[in-house]
């Protein structure tokens, strides 16, 4: 395989995706995020850590363009970015690239009722 400098660049952003999600919690949340949009209260119930090494790892994730998120009153709800997993598949070599969700995807308007459990609403 013959490398070029034009490469570089997609390889570069390729590592940065791959060393975001190298760590065994932040591949925990991608997966939890998949399924659906959740509130920190709610991936730290899945994603068993201490609240700050949970936002530590939000943050990364955040960092590297696969989370967003969006405050609810004292809450943040966090959803995968539309494009997340077909950037995190174009990383490995002879992954056919697939065309992003059409608009109003998974990252579209986020629904408080879908996100945080009932118990986490009436704290907010």
């Amino acid at each position: 395989m013959t490398t070029t400098t034009a490469d570089a660049p997609d390889r570069t952003e390729a590592a940065a995706l791959l060393h975001a999600v190298a760590d065994p919690a932040r591949l925990a949340v991608i997966h939890r995020l998949a399924d659906s949009p959740a509130c920190v209260c709610v991936l730290q119930e899945q994603v068993p850590l201490a609240l700050n090494l949970l936002s530590y790892h939000l943050k990364v994730l955040r960092a590297a363009g696969l989370v967003t998120c969006s405050r609810r009153g004292r809450w943040i709800d966090y959803v995968l970015a539309p494009d997340a997993l077909e950037r995190l598949h174009a990383t490995l070599p002879g992954t056919p690239v697939r065309q992003p969700a059409a608009a109003g995807g998974a990252a579209a308007v986020l629904p408080q009722y879908a996100v945080c459990p009932p118990q986490c609403a009436d704290q907010a």
